[in-house]
């Protein structure tokens, strides 16, 4: 099943960069329900649109340490399902070699899966619109288990 989260608020800004450039910036912000890859491929490219550029760049950056950034394929669940157990094995809970332990058993392997991870990409924008591949999706990737609110920035140049 695909679910797509959707923005909770999203602020938007308009300007001229160095050179008369067009530059639009929006902070997007997003409730996870949880651990896993929760598309928000919907919201990013509606904020492109907003951005009335043609050709130029997007770029989305997410403001916390304890998730990251995915593009992936949005096509087949088993591909996310893959890329979450994968990660729990190379940043396991519980491990005691961990000294971060302040926020409870998932703190320290997020930070570990955010490290390992993106907090930024970078993605083209064609004829007013994101520029991915026919089975590409963007997603937070939320690394905790309980629910958080995620701050996505982003940036459209053109």
């Amino acid at each position: 099943m695909r679910t797509i989260l959707r923005a909770v608020d999203s602020p938007i800004k308009h300007g001229r960069g160095t050179g008369g450039a067009k530059i639009f910036g929006e902070t997007i912000t997003f409730e996870t329900p949880g651990r896993g890859l929760h598309e928000i491929t919907e919201p990013i490219a509606e904020a492109v649109e907003r951005a009335d550029v043609e050709t130029g760049l997007c770029s989305i950056f997410l403001r916390h340490t304890s998730a990251s950034l995915l593009i992936t394929e949005n096509a087949d669940l088993s591909v996310r399902n893959d890329l979450q157990n994968w990660m729990e094995k190379i940043a396991p809970e519980g491990d005691s070699a961990y000294t971060h332990t302040a926020e409870g058993p998932d703190d320290m392997p997020s930070h570990l899966r955010a490290a390992v991870t993106r907090t930024c990409e970078n993605i083209p924008v064609t004829d007013g619109s994101i520029d991915l591949g026919q089975w590409q999706g963007i997603y937070i990737f939320e690394h905790r288990a309980r629910a958080h609110r995620r701050t996505v920035s982003v940036r459209v140049w053109e």
